[in-house]
């Protein structure tokens, strides 16, 4: 007892923050007054507390770590892939999206609480092996986690902001669900959980304060609430239940870890690993830079999937974002993102940590029958589900885990194009461009058509030098409703004294859209031919109208001596704000402006345009899904060559026409890709809004400013 008296007055005396009313019960209760708090002494069953404390923890951690083991043993099974390097930008990555959660505020209904639950369980993870600590080494005499004041204050605040989240993301679920939140009982019962851990917590401090003589503390303000509430007792009997609330927040986490790596809570483990080894090289880029494996056959299986790519599936937290976002999904497409991660990681637990490759079904008579493990792409996952992909990245833009949809559904598509199960329109255009070198199967002296027809002269970069060269892409060169557009653009070139010229008949697709369709061959031919021809011209900096050219040249070519790549709405900026192209006329009026997925998801091309416009005038209105969260028109990823398989509800254009003619006083929607001029041409018929709402292109905005004033009467 005389020993107690001392290390508790040397605790006391070193300031380590347990409160004077601690110190005097434990004194007391060495003393033989207060009831001893200490929640592992005593026995139970004849064992004492410390060993129950004990067996618990290794049977829990143990079934932990081991099914850690073999998912991690499997995983290393697959294909290698280097998520190593550049150690310092991941760490910030992790802050930025672990422990600071940006994109959770993405959904601004589901944001507050889900980040006070998340610092909520950090907490109560830190103070759950902090108390565990404390009762496995009763030697090390450490104060747990509530004898500490600013510690239990902490604990109770946390408790009641918890709380307060749970109920609203019970109530969320309940009554207000978005589409495709998966209202699984599994999640209830995390729920459930982490509010039985909180109110153990409250009530263990209510208890605590009673056994002690029914005061109350500063540093305890619910748990002396409830010293009021809770019914009169005797200390002894107050201790016991504080025991108790002890005791049934500890089994609680034991359950916990025992339930959490068999269920998809097992994201709270995995997520800030997946955040920590998310992809660093631009998003344009496809596959990682210096990855040595064969990507050309695709992948059908699990092991021909990268660990990076599997870990996906138990980072995955089934909100259903990535679904919200996806045009496919919304449109009635039958892709679902969050099924093809869950179909993804259902398939490798199957395979890989069953171990027999085989899945066991049940025969008409009742006895059980093994068959073949189904394979991934054209199996599990249907051929519709692949195809219906644009590869707009809404899905990974939005993904507070980080988790990399496209490129797994891109390596599927590799192995169906490799299987020649590939959609009709998509074999007809492989064919042009392997024929052509372009998707409209013209002649390659066709491609500068434009030239003649607008009665322009360009220069030929292959025989003299020029500062820019103009990669113009197929649907700006082959299109006759882009072709006005393209002059435009060209004259608007001449009008600011640029030097510039083309590539003519030598140019070739650029290849960013068939590299997604999953032809990568084409894609390196392509590629090839195109550096060949850009190896033989003359110029400085790279300019095309075409985002997805954009993106390829820049991310995917390997330009050397530094060669810029520039699209044509940062170039008009450049030339505007230089004073080289002079407005003649400014605009009036309200316009919207539709940022193209390869543009800004893929680039962070987002002010430029807008600036020009403002710079001509006009006052531009946002539409509700702008910037990153801007709607796909529907033509990436090889869609734009695709027919419509499946009966859908309305397509993306569709949508996305109806959205900017909703938008009061506005009655132009500008666009900055010859894809989005198709695309959102057509829609203006199929949904009656011809006449209501025009769609132009940037360069025909600009030309209205920039020509002369009699051009305009003319025209």
């Amino acid at each position: 007892m005389e020993m107690t008296l001392q290390v508790n007055s040397v605790l006391l005396a070193a300031g380590d923050g347990v409160s004077a009313m601690e110190t005097a019960v434990r004194q007391a209760a060495a003393a033989g007054g207060v009831p001893d708090l200490n929640p592992v002494k005593g026995a139970f069953l004849g064992l004492p507390g410390v060993l129950w404390l004990w067996g618990l923890a290794l049977v829990s951690f143990g079934l932990f770590g081991w099914r850690v083991w073999r998912i991690v043993t499997a995983l290393r099974r697959a294909r290698p892939e280097n998520r190593f390097d550049q150690i310092p930008r991941r760490l910030r990555m992790v802050v930025d999206h672990v422990l600071l959660q940006k994109r959770i505020f993405n959904e601004r209904a589901i944001g507050w609480p889900h980040f006070l639950i998340f610092w909520g369980f950090v907490l109560y993870a830190t103070c759950f092996n902090w108390s565990l600590a404390s009762g496995l080494f009763p030697f090390l005499k450490l104060p747990f986690p509530d004898e500490v004041r600013v510690v239990a204050f902490l604990l109770e605040i946390f408790a009641v902001i918890v709380l307060v989240a749970l109920g609203v993301a019970l109530a969320r679920r309940l009554f207000f669900p978005p589409p495709r939140l998966h209202l699984s009982l599994d999640a209830n019962l995390i729920l459930g959980l982490i509010a039985l851990l909180m109110v153990t917590t409250l009530l263990g401090s209510g208890f605590r304060l009673q056994a002690e003589g029914g005061h109350t503390s500063d540093w305890a303000p619910l748990g002396s609430l409830l010293v009021r509430v809770l019914p009169e007792t005797s200390p002894a009997t107050a201790a016991a239940w504080a025991k108790a609330m002890w005791w049934l927040h500890m089994l609680g986490v034991f359950f916990f870890l025992c339930y959490l790596p068999f269920s998809k809570h097992m994201h709270l483990v995995v997520s800030p690993l997946n955040v920590f080894f998310g992809r660093l090289q631009p998003v344009g880029t496809l596959d990682a830079p210096g990855t040595k494996e064969d990507y050309t056959t695709g992948a059908a299986h699990w092991s021909e999937f990268t660990w990076k790519q599997l870990l996906c599936g138990f980072a995955c937290a089934e909100c259903g974002r990535c679904d919200r976002a996806c045009p496919a999904q919304n449109s009635g497409y039958s892709l679902c993102p969050q099924d093809v991660i869950q179909k993804l990681k259902h398939h490798f637990e199957q395979a890989a940590l069953q171990g027999n490759g085989a899945v066991v079904t049940t025969t008409s008579s009742g006895g059980a029958k093994e068959e073949a493990m189904p394979v991934l792409a054209g199996g599990l996952i249907q051929p519709a589900e692949v195809w219906a992909c644009t590869t707009c990245m809404a899905c990974m833009e939005c993904c507070a885990v980080w988790n990399e949809q496209v490129p797994i559904i891109v390596q599927m598509r590799r192995h169906l194009v490799n299987q020649g199960a590939v959609d009709r329109g998509i074999q007809d255009m492989l064919d042009k461009l392997n024929r052509y070198g372009n998707s409209f199967g013209k002649s390659d002296r066709m491609r500068a058509r434009w030239v003649q027809n607008g009665g322009l002269k360009i220069k030929d970069a292959r025989k003299e030098e020029v500062e820019y060269l103009w990669f113009v892409g197929d649907y700006a060169s082959f299109d006759p409703r882009l072709e006005s557009i393209t002059q435009k653009t060209a004259r608007l070139f001449e009008a600011a004294g640029l030097s510039f010229g083309l590539l003519y008949e030598a140019e070739r697709n650029a290849g960013n859209d068939v590299r997604r369709v999953g032809e990568e061959g084409l894609f390196e031919v392509l590629r090839d031919k195109n550096k060949q021809a850009l190896a033989k011209a003359k110029f400085k900096v790279i300019v095309t109208t075409d985002p997805h050219t954009y993106n390829t040249l820049k991310n995917e070519y390997g330009l050397e001596n530094g060669v810029r790549v520039v699209h044509y709405t940062e170039l008009l900026c450049e030339l505007l704000a230089q004073g080289r192209l002079k407005l003649r006329q400014p605009l009036q009026g309200k316009v919207t402006y539709h940022d193209p997925c390869y543009l800004g998801r893929y680039n962070g091309v987002y002010e430029p345009p807008r600036e020009v416009l403002r710079r001509l005038g006009l006052e531009v209105v946002e539409m509700p899904r702008c910037r990153g969260r801007s709607y796909c028109c529907g033509a990436g990823g090889g869609r734009i060559w695709m027919e419509d398989a499946e009966k859908v509800q309305e397509r993306p254009a569709e949508s996305r026409v109806r959205e900017a003619a909703a938008l009061p006083g506005v009655q132009t929607m500008v666009v900055a890709c010859p894809k989005d001029i198709a695309m959102f041409r057509d829609a203006l018929k199929t949904t009656g809004l011809e006449g209501k709402l025009a769609v132009k292109d940037l360069a025909e905005l600009v030309w209205e400013c920039v020509q002369e004033p009699a051009a305009t009467t003319a025209a």
